[in-house]
């Protein structure tokens, strides 16, 4: 089977399960990686079942298992094409200890957001020099201004640091990278705060991805933002 292989990571839902689902539509192989492969396991069915869609349980931030992960998805299928670097998390964070989570709950976040998108790179970018393939990362629009005490906010300005060098380092390589940088989407997650602004659906920026690793192996979008009609710019 010459199918391309599409590893999307925080695949259990949202933005992730949406992407696998335009994917299988477009005919990729998929592999699914989240921590819990149990949340994975119905969407891999529906999606076509073990010949076409593999869950696989991996933390990001885990280096043996994800470098080890990469290794075993080469040796059964025998290529990596697409990799959409998305999975994170987020919490309500202040400075000043106003509101939101306390200070030993912002560690996880950071790992997720910045360490995991880092080692995912890492770990897959041989297997797409290989193949001229290309590496998708997810960003914010909150990782392109100032918001008072966001934490979350600066991380997404890292992974936007992190496309920029990973790219530059992949010139020369027919490598692409492309950042999308999602406005306010309803994954289930928003803060109270936020529940009455307006909203993106996960296939929205499903979409974003799939538009992205449409193009023609000449083409490289490097960024893509998207944000809900209506959605204020600092927020």
């Amino acid at each position: 089977m010459t199918d391309p292989v599409f590893l999307i990571t925080g695949a259990s839902r949202g933005i992730g399960a949406a992407t696998a689902r335009l994917a299988a539509e477009a005919g990729y192989r998929l592999v699914l990686v989240a921590r819990d492969e149990s949340r994975l396991t119905g969407l891999a069915a529906d999606l076509g079942g073990p010949g076409r869609v593999w869950p696989v349980a991996c933390d990001v931030t885990d280096w043996a298992r994800l470098d080890g992960l990469v290794t075993r998805v080469r040796e059964r299928w025998g290529r990596l094409d697409v990799v959409f670097a998305n999975a994170g998390t987020s919490v309500v964070t202040s400075f000043l200890g106003h509101r939101g989570a306390p200070p030993d709950e912002w560690r996880d976040m950071v790992l997720a957001n910045v360490y995991g998108p880092a080692l995912t790179a890492r770990a897959t970018l041989p297997a797409l020099v290989e193949s001229g393939g290309h590496l998708v990362l997810t960003g914010s629009a909150a990782g392109r201004g100032v918001r008072p005490g966001n934490l979350y906010s600066a991380t997404k300005w890292a992974v936007t640091g992190l496309a920029q060098s990973i790219r530059a380092e992949c010139v020369g390589t027919g490598v692409r990278v492309t950042l999308v940088q999602p406005g306010l989407v309803d994954t289930g997650g928003i803060p109270p705060g936020r529940a009455g602004d307006p909203k993106l659906d996960p296939a929205d920026i499903a979409r974003a991805v799939l538009y992205a690793v449409g193009q023609p192996a000449t083409v490289d979008v490097n960024e893509i933002l998207v944000r809900p009609v209506g959605q204020d710019p600092y927020r």
